[in-house]
């Protein structure tokens, strides 16, 4: 006799979202242009926090406007379009920081012996992060990948398809891009409350 024992449901937990005022408060808050373009990157090209860190000076293409993601999630390659918002405050960046290496990397001076990983550390990103949406005064729990998802979102809302968004976001499976149907507010399915259209109709009278 086999005992089958009851399958314990995981939650399912829609990931958060920040508006598009929100990602505006945060990148005009901060201080340091450093996290500023920090921000800018892992919003306007959706990358995951070992992803930015990784970036070198190499992987950024001006004239082609793309950004290279050099063995992502899945050991895969892909390219992203930069912004040309971006690519001036990149350019400002790398005139005023002079990275050697990686675009984030941290000073190499005191350091002796041994191989030394010149990169951002992943707290130092996510410090940033944490840093930049208290400066904005968010009150969502705001982590690397809320900026991920959150580009995700804004892109399907302004219009893009969700096969492009996988490919950009370096998804396996569309199954997981599909998650960020229940969230957008699409034109053709915006979810509103029949508070809206009471007032609309009996407000004004």
């Amino acid at each position: 006799m086999v005992l089958s024992l009851p399958e314990i449901k995981k939650e399912k937990k829609l990931p958060v979202v920040l508006s598009k005022q929100e990602v505006w408060q945060m990148l005009s808050g901060c201080k340091l242009l450093k996290h500023k373009i920090l921000i800018g990157i892992l919003y306007g090209c959706g990358l995951r926090c070992m992803e930015v860190r990784n970036l070198r000076l190499c992987d950024l293409d001006f004239d082609r406007k793309q950004l290279k993601v050099v063995q992502g999630k899945g050991k895969k390659d892909r390219y992203l379009p930069l912004s040309e918002h971006l690519i001036r405050g990149l350019k400002k960046y790398i005139e005023a920081e002079k990275p050697e290496d990686y675009l984030f990397g941290m000073p190499r001076e005191g350091r002796a012996g041994g191989e030394f990983d010149s990169r951002y550390s992943q707290r130092g990103v996510q410090w940033a992060v944490k840093q930049a949406s208290k400066t904005a005064n968010i009150l969502k729990e705001v982590s690397v990948h809320t900026l991920r998802h959150s580009f995700a979102t804004h892109l399907l809302e302004d219009g893009m398809d969700i096969l492009s968004i996988k490919n950009l976001l370096g998804h396996e499976s569309i199954d997981t891009t599909l998650i960020y149907l229940q969230i957008a507010q699409l034109s053709t399915q915006k979810l509103f409350s029949p508070l809206d259209t009471l007032f609309s109709e009996f407000g004004k009278k």
